[in-house]
């Protein structure tokens, strides 16, 4: 027989394990913290904002966004790497543009994908170039052009080296021979500020992020950076069409931090799946000009570093 001692630490083993089920098996408990890592009114804070609202409804607590912007997304995915593992603190990863935080050493940063649990995809945003209505260029050719007759001479804005933005302009300059003043600015909103004031002369962007203004005729889109055009700005042509083979967006998608445990990792993924799937989001989503792109599991995961391996490429790192 078990000495009285003994069976009492058996059954206080029991109880803990029985606490520890029941409180996973109750996730969430209380609100949930969802980071942007760029500052409100671009693209990434349209997209999460509105996811939002309708994961509240499958996770049954409140999920609040907070924008952390600055050093090129790296405050808020240096925040998310550091949060605790336990499901209330999520975040948006956008790829390409956070892999310069540790692919360039300059930074010395210790973070790396592994310092992620990628959870799903959310949507792709491809690439536009755009101008202020009165802007003297009507096409890519246009740009493309000019830049050869008086090189250095027209700005760009991007978003830090190594963003969407900033390959395609890299790549476009290479596959021209060009060479182009690229200008970075800290977010969407200020970027198009400095377009539309005539500060820059080209806004490198994403679709959602200038769809409104191009319909309203404040923005004319030069190009879209998609194999097909969007049905979002059907009169935009695309680079292709132009004679340009650039293919170009960002992905954004949902990751907690390293060290998710199982049951909670797939509680969350299971409720993303059913928001991002749901017609309600589909129709809010194309409301917003997004292209929804699910991606899940160890599909996501090989997404991801496979857009890691072609910007570290094209990048040097």
């Amino acid at each position: 027989m078990l000495k009285k001692s003994a069976c009492l630490a058996l059954l206080a083993a029991f109880s803990l394990a029985a606490v520890a089920a029941s409180a996973q098996a109750q996730y969430p408990e209380r609100n949930i913290t969802l980071i942007v890592p760029y500052g409100a009114g671009g693209g990434t804070d349209v997209t999460a904002r509105m996811l939002a609202r309708d994961l509240e409804a499958a996770l049954g607590k409140p999920v609040t966004v907070e924008n952390r912007a600055g050093g090129g997304g790296w405050v808020g995915w240096g925040a998310l790497a550091l949060a605790k593992p336990d499901g209330y603190t999520i975040g948006y990863l956008n790829v390409p543009s956070m892999y310069a935080g540790y692919l360039d050493r300059q930074y010395k940063r210790s973070e790396t994908l592994e310092s992620f649990t990628p959870l799903i995809n959310h949507v792709i945003d491809y690439n536009v170039w755009a101008v202020k209505a009165d802007s003297p260029f009507k096409s890519v050719k246009d740009v493309i052009e000019a830049a050869k007759k008086t090189p250095d001479t027209i700005t760009i804005s991007a978003f830090g080296a190594g963003s969407d933005d900033h390959l395609a302009i890299l790549s476009n300059e290479a596959a021209s021979g060009i060479k182009l003043i690229t200008v970075h600015h800290k977010s969407t909103a200020e970027a198009k500020t400095a377009a539309l004031g005539g500060h820059i002369q080209i806004l490198g962007a994403n679709i959602s992020e200038v769809a409104e203004e191009a319909r309203a005729g404040t923005l004319r889109i030069l190009g879209v950076m998609a194999p097909e055009r969007s049905r979002f700005l059907p009169n935009a042509p695309t680079f292709k069409e132009q004679g340009f083979n650039q293919v170009w967006s960002v992905s954004r998608g949902i990751a907690a931090p390293a060290g998710l445990p199982k049951d909670v990792q797939a509680k969350l993924t299971a409720a993303l799946e059913k928001t991002l799937q749901s017609k309600e989001h589909q129709a809010k989503a194309e409301q917003l000009s997004l292209e929804p792109r699910v991606i899940m599991g160890a599909d996501y995961v090989k997404f991801l570093k496979d857009n890691e391996a072609s910007t570290k490429k094209l990048m040097g790192w």
